[in-house]
């Protein structure tokens, strides 16, 4: 079995983070969704448990990062190719998110992100290994 990923955020709104997600094309198990959270389906290995503040806060001893002040982390998804990273970008966008940063195209790189509802921070990425530099 391939290992799984399970990223856990906290939300403010469990529904408009559902409503957010379901824009950009990604579908939430029911088995693992209630009131206190759910788990949004990336790929057969990757899942992301959003989960409402005061639940996620069961789970930890330290305070939940200020995203407004603060970046806890940056996801990053891959794309199949530039078209897609634009097309995942503009339905976050078209959903409520912001776009902290320009895109970037370094030629066997390109990529771009976008902030969610709640300011987790999320890269998307294609890359041609074939023509990355080699050191």
């Amino acid at each position: 079995m391939a290992t799984q990923i399970f990223v856990n955020l906290p939300v403010k709104d469990l529904n408009k983070s559902i409503e957010f997600f379901t824009k950009l094309g990604f579908t939430f198990n029911p088995q693992f969704t209630n009131e206190n959270a759910t788990c949004m389906v990336v790929s057969d290995t990757i899942y992301v448990m959003l989960l409402v503040e005061k639940f996620f806060k069961t789970f930890i001893k330290k305070e939940i990062c200020d995203t407004s002040k603060y970046t806890e982390s940056i996801i990053c998804l891959s794309a199949e190719n530039k078209a897609k990273v634009d097309e995942l970008v503009s339905k976050a966008v078209a959903a409520g998110g912001t776009t902290p940063n320009p895109k970037q195209d370094l030629g066997f790189m390109y990529g771009h992100g976008f902030q969610d509802l709640d300011g987790h921070l999320w890269e998307v990425n294609w890359m041609d290994m074939s023509a990355a530099p080699h050191p």
